[in-house]
């Protein structure tokens, strides 16, 4: 039996569609989970393989690391081609998905480490207000434009879903959350109600990213 790989995560943070990744592909894996995301860095157990103490971090079969959840999701499509979880190099949606992979993790996860904890950047509590309210407005513009320039044929790459829709299903329910990205990308809203509702998923959402009540919050 193969070696399975090792996963530092934390439930709904940024190992999920990682983790749903490895789910859909049938790969074990074991989870080493991060008991609170508040705690301070040097109390992280991701630390033990991520200088950055982050998660996701993602340990090989072969005792390699692996961190940062697009280069990890894109790995793990070309790792398990049988998954069917991308394009693969040569198809003519290719390019389209490595633009998407980068777009999400570039413009709209990235600056989840500024609202994770506003003080990193503001200067004071006011600061902290401004910063809050110019990021949430960032996040839905971004998502607005990616909206319009894809046409869901049902999943964002055609017919089959893959890590991209995983990804956009994860990082859309973080602030300013559903109700909002649904109000901006009524296209992509479609694609995850259809990832929300995969019936290979239900048991590992409901262990890793409840639906719990009030979930998609409200649209300013």
């Amino acid at each position: 039996m193969d070696k399975p790989f090792t996963i530092y995560g934390a439930r709904g943070a940024g190992s999920v569609p990682v983790e749903a990744a490895l789910t859909l592909a049938g790969a074990p894996y074991r989870l080493i989970e991060e008991p609170s995301l508040s705690a301070p860095l040097r109390d992280r157990r991701a630390g033990a393989v991520n200088p950055l103490r982050q998660v996701p971090a993602l340990v090989l079969p072969d005792g390699g690391v692996m961190t940062e959840s697009a280069a990890i999701l894109i790995w793990l499509a070309e790792r398990f081609p049988e998954a069917r979880l991308a394009p693969p190099p040569g198809d003519p949606a290719r390019p389209a998905f490595l633009r998407w992979m980068a777009y999400v993790s570039a413009a709209i996860y990235s600056l989840y480490w500024i609202r994770d904890d506003l003080s990193r950047l503001a200067a004071d509590e006011a600061h902290e207000a401004v910063l809050a309210e110019r990021t949430a407005e960032r996040i839905a513009f971004c998502w607005a434009q990616m909206d319009a320039q894809v046409a869901p044929a049902p999943f964002i790459l055609g017919e089959t879903l893959g890590v991209l829709d995983l990804y956009v299903a994860v990082v859309s329910r973080w602030g300013p959350r559903r109700a909002r990205f649904y109000r901006e990308a009524p296209r992509l809203a479609e694609v995850v109600r259809r990832v929300d509702a995969e019936p290979r998923l239900q048991a590992f959402w409901a262990e890793r990213f409840p639906f719990a009540p009030g979930w998609e919050g409200s649209a300013p």
